[in-house]
C-alpha cells in the first residue's frame, strides 16, 4: 500500500464514523489467531494524543493490526516515542506516519493557561508545546493557533529523524499532519 492509499483508506474511514456508519470489521478468533500466526502489518502509523476522546481505530473506522498507534498528552514526541515510529516505519513497512493532533487539546491548554510553565513530569510535555506557544504568541486564537503550530512542529520533528528522513527519500514513507474536531467526529488533513 502506498501512503496515498493509506491517507485514502483514513479519510474514508473517517467519513463512515462521522456519518455513524460502520465498515464490516473483524474481530473475530480467527482474526485474532491470524495476526497472531502471521504478525502485524499496519498500513499507518498515528501519533496522537492521549485524551480519551481521540481514539484513532473508532475514528478511523479501522480494526485489529490495522493501525500502529502511539499516544503521548498533546501529541509530542520524545526518544521512546522516535524509537517507535522508526520500528513501525523501518521494520513493519508502515508508508504513512500521521501527527494526529485535535481541538480543545488539554495539554496545549494547560501550556497557554501556565504561560508554558509546569511542574513535575507534565513539565517535559508543556516544554515541547512552548516552543509552539511562542511561535504563535498574539494569534487571535491561542489555542487553536498553538494546537495548528504543535502538529506541524512534531510532524518536522518526526519528519527530521535521520532514520525516517532517510525512509522518506526513499519514498518508503511519508509524514503528515491532521487535526480531529472532537465536536464533529471529522478530521482534516494539513
Amino acid at each position: 500500500m502506498t501512503a496515498n492509499e493509506a491517507k485514502k483508506k483514513l479519510i474514508d474511514g473517517n467519513a463512515r464514523f462521522v456519518s455513524g456508519g460502520r465498515a464490516d470489521t473483524d474481530l473475530s478468533a480467527a482474526r485474532r489467531q491470524d495476526l497472531s500466526a502471521n504478525g502485524q502489518h499496519p498500513f499507518a502509523t498515528i501519533i496522537c494524543c492521549s485524551d480519551s476522546r481521540v481514539a484513532p481505530e473508532l475514528l478511523f473506522d479501522q480494526g485489529l493490526g490495522d493501525l500502529f498507534v502511539i499516544r503521548t498528552a498533546g501529541n509530542v514526541v520524545d526518544d521512546i516515542a522516535l524509537g517507535s515510529i522508526e520500528y513501525a516505519a523501518e521494520h513493519l513497512g508502515v508508508p504513512l506516519i500521521v501527527v494526529l493532533g485535535h481541538t480543545q487539546c488539554g495539554a496545549v491548554k494547560a501550556t497557554v493557561d501556565g504561560g508554558g510553565h509546569a511542574h513535575g513530569c507534565i513539565k517535559a510535555i508543556v516544554d515541547k508545546i512552548a516552543v509552539s506557544m511562542e511561535k504563535t504568541r498574539g494569534a487571535a486564537d491561542a489555542y487553536t493557533a498553538c494546537e495548528d503550530e504543535n502538529i506541524a512542529a512534531v510532524t518536522a520533528e518526526i519528519a527530521g529523524n535521520t532514520i525516517v528522513s532517510e525512509m522518506i527519500a526513499k519514498g518508503e514513507t511519508t509524514v503528515v499532519g491532521a487535526k480531529y474536531n472532537v465536536a464533529s467526529g471529522a478530521v482534516t488533513f494539513m
